[in-house]
């Protein structure tokens, strides 16, 4: 009798995500394939094939599936998404090359908004499974390793930004990576964030160090992606700068994916909806509302800056880059907007990272002094 042949799927790099993806396709007996992280060669691949003027993220996701494809995969599946965005083409532009390069991968996807009920269609229809308890055992890991990720991230950027010898809290923050991809279900996972918060935990730090702490916000993938963002958290922490995105794969779940009666508090798209009110009353498209919403609760928590990353051409962070300097008046935050595409040269971006750094450092000092001037009279 002929064994049955093991599906091979591969999705794109964002950040970590490959980390959840690969834990619910393993629970349902399919090999994830993991492409090569994503480097030079991938965006020379991707941008060979691409349509002129499209988007940086484009061209990243497509040549991750080139690299992928050239694995013998059976597949290449990502998320799509209705609306003002050009997202929603990319699957259509992606079918329509692959087809052209000759390559039998199919191309599927997972439409962002259809909720939990999609995800369980999107890994039916990939699989062939239709037990329930099987699904959601594969969805339920993959949800729940999301939020790991998402707190081992801020809890790294929080070393990263004191640690006293370069790098260590990145070798670190590997080694936990690795512990919540091998964790195989829930119990092991809770085990492996104890593990992994231990090892972050252990890189020597000076709790005194003056930091100041940045949001970054933008285009999600922009946000998530190191090479596409060309790691500019490594670069902020190297400046003593702790980080935190506002944009986070886990707060998309929670608003798209899990059901209204397991959420707890407000969501990053319901605070979105009543902080950018002022000044955009509409999705426009993208991540616009939730980066104009974001610089406003930057501002109300008092952090010392904002970052705002899109890809060159994106209209729907265009858009709120423009809405930005209307909210001065409210928001005094100091906001830094980065456009970035193939071309961008790594010297000026760092120069404007350094730049932005110095003027938050200066308007901290600035305003510990006037409390103290206060202090002292009072």
């Amino acid at each position: 009798m002929k064994e049955k042949k093991t599906i091979k799927v591969a999705f794109p790099h964002m950040g970590n995500v490959y980390v959840a993806w690969a834990s619910a396709l393993k629970k349902l007996g399919v090999e994830p394939y993991i492409p090569p992280m994503t480097c030079k060669r991938t965006l020379e691949l991707g941008t060979k094939y691409s349509p002129d003027s499209i988007c940086l993220p484009y061209k990243l996701i497509l040549g991750n599936f080139l690299q992928a494809i050239e694995k013998d995969v059976d597949y290449v599946a990502m998320i799509s998404s209705p609306g003002i965005c050009r997202l929603g083409e990319y699957g259509q532009s992606i079918k329509n090359v692959l087809k052209d390069l000759g390559y039998e991968s199919k191309y599927t996807e997972l439409q962002l908004y259809d909720g939990f009920k999609g995800m369980y269609k999107f890994l039916t229809q990939l699989t062939g499974i239709k037990n329930p308890f099987i699904l959601i055992k594969a969805i339920n890991i993959a949800v729940r390793k999301m939020f790991v990720l998402d707190r081992i991230e801020n809890l790294f950027s929080y070393y990263r930004a004191r640690e006293i010898t370069p790098l260590t809290a990145e070798k670190n923050y590997h080694k936990a990576i690795s512990l919540i991809l091998n964790a195989d279900n829930i119990k092991e996972l809770k085990q492996a964030e104890k593990e992994a918060v231990k090892e972050i935990k252990k890189t020597p730090i000076d709790k005194d160090r003056e930091v100041v702490t940045v949001d970054i916000t933008g285009e999600i993938f922009m946000v998530q992606d190191t090479f596409a963002n060309q790691n500019i958290e490594k670069e902020l922490g190297k400046m003593g700068v702790q980080t935190r995105r506002s944009l986070t794969v886990s707060g998309f779940i929670k608003d798209a994916i899990i059901p209204k009666w397991f959420k707890k508090g407000e969501t990053h798209l319901e605070r979105s909806f009543r902080m950018a009110k002022p000044y955009l009353m509409r999705d426009i498209g993208g991540d616009a509302l939730e980066s104009v919403s974001d610089v406003a609760y930057a501002n109300e928590k008092g952090v010392d800056g904002i970052i705002h990353i899109s890809p060159f051409t994106c209209m729907p962070e265009i858009m709120s880059q423009n809405i930005f300097p209307s909210m001065r008046e409210d928001c005094k935050i100091p906001i830094l907007t980065l456009i970035m595409d193939e071309q961008t040269g790594r010297a000026g971006y760092i120069t404007r990272l350094e730049a932005f750094v110095d003027l938050m450092k200066r308007r901290k000092f600035i305003e510990k002094q006037k409390e103290n001037s206060k202090a002292s009279v009072n």
